[in-house]
């Protein structure tokens, strides 16, 4: 097995956990090349602490040259062509020749697919976003905020509910919740819809405790940003004094203009084994498109993400040493529900049941939000 190359596209939750085991189990003369553009990890699920305040940016980002120290090449370039029938990655400083390619590449954020967003829509799914959606909330003083998923899919299913209940939380501690109103707008027919009706009238009651509005069934047309309004499908305007918004997604441009390419333009895999159409290629987390009963997706979601590529990084070890490969993604999966005042909800469950996916919510209380803590310090020392 001497000699192979893993190479690893992406640089977020799945790139770096594949990397990282792919390195430990490899023979020390088996190449690990990640390639990234971005100089930094982000831990995106501490997002929304940075707009509340909780954390600096500094604190959730890791120089993903640090992988380095561990074995692994670091490259920091643009993927630009993947090439599985020459087993064969074009990126913006090379070219790279593969044994086995891992494809986590994510769901790329294209705000400018709806009309209006980046002129009138705070981004809460980058860290500059959710730093400026932050300091729009300190200044606030009373008006409509309206929380706004502006198309499906989109990852991170609980962020937009978080991001309601956090906002909530902290209009109230300033003393201007009174004079404010909070709307969730989504298409979705009820909140996280892939983790079945218990759950997700759960956080329905949740948030109608808290006297958030929640409007599903809501196709945005395009955000009229000189008016603050948000122009519905329905010809419906929604005035939106601060508007928190979740961006469009899609896949990348160069997974869409791939072989690897589905319907969706995400990539298709294995449910069990994550693999690709093309020989030695796997693809994990937010780039895939794993169909669940009810005609649904397997949500993208970092946790998703990270167990898929341990998975993926024992069969390559396995494949290339001529063993069996024995490991498989069994579609389980748990989501944390951040809800203000130091408190959280936990859900886990298995999305791959035949019927639909069964998702128990466990008792929010604080308990729940110091585990998340404690997940957040713990993955960002693991990992790095």
């Amino acid at each position: 097995m001497s000699g192979k190359t893993v190479v690893v596209l992406g640089g977020g939750t799945g790139g770096v956990v594949a990397a990282r085991r792919l390195r430990r189990r490899l023979d020390d003369a088996d190449r690990v090349v990640l390639v990234e553009r971005n100089a930094e990890y982000r831990f995106a699920p501490s997002y929304l602490w940075v707009m509340t305040g909780a954390r600096r940016p500094e604190q959730v980002a890791r120089d993903l040259a640090r992988l380095g120290r561990r074995g692994i090449e670091v490259h920091r370039a643009e993927v630009l062509e993947i090439d599985p029938a020459h087993r064969r990655v074009k990126t913006s400083e090379a070219e790279l020749d593969y044994d086995a390619l891992v494809v986590s590449l994510g769901a790329e954020l294209a705000p400018g697919d709806l009309p209006g967003f980046s002129e009138g829509a705070h981004n809460i799914y980058t860290l500059e976003g959710a730093l400026h959606s932050g300091a729009a909330l300190a200044r606030f003083e009373g008006g409509h905020v309206v929380v706004l998923v502006s198309s499906l899919p989109y990852k991170c299913p609980a962020a937009p509910y978080e991001t309601a209940f956090l906002v909530e939380a902290m209009l109230r501690r300033r003393g201007v919740r009174d004079g404010c109103r909070i709307d969730v707008y989504t298409p979705e027919p009820q909140p996280m819809p892939t983790a079945g009706p218990v759950l997700g009238e759960a956080l329905r009651e949740m948030l109608t405790e808290r006297g958030i509005g929640f409007h599903p069934g809501s196709t945005v047309e395009r955000v009229d940003a000189k008016a603050g309004q948000v122009v519905l499908a329905s010809g419906e305007r929604v005035v939106a004094n601060l508007l928190l918004g979740v961006p469009p997604h899609r896949a990348p441009q160069v997974v869409r203009e791939s072989a690897l390419s589905g319907e969706t333009g995400f990539v298709p895999v294995g449910r069990a084994t994550l693999s690709t159409n093309a020989e030695g290629v796997y693809a994990i987390g937010d780039v895939t498109a794993i169909p669940i009963a009810g005609g649904k997706f397997l949500p993208k979601a970092g946790v998703f993400a990270h167990a898929e590529a341990e998975v993926v990084a024992d069969r390559i070890v396995a494949g290339l040493s001529g063993r069996a490969q024995a490991a498989t993604f069994d579609g389980s999966g748990a989501c944390f529900v951040e809800l203000g005042d130091g408190r959280a909800a936990y859900a886990t469950g298995d999305f791959y049941e035949d019927e639909a996916p069964e998702v128990h919510l466990r008792r929010p209380g604080r308990r729940w939000h110091l585990a998340k803590v404690a997940f957040e310090q713990y993955w960002l020392r693991r990992w790095f």
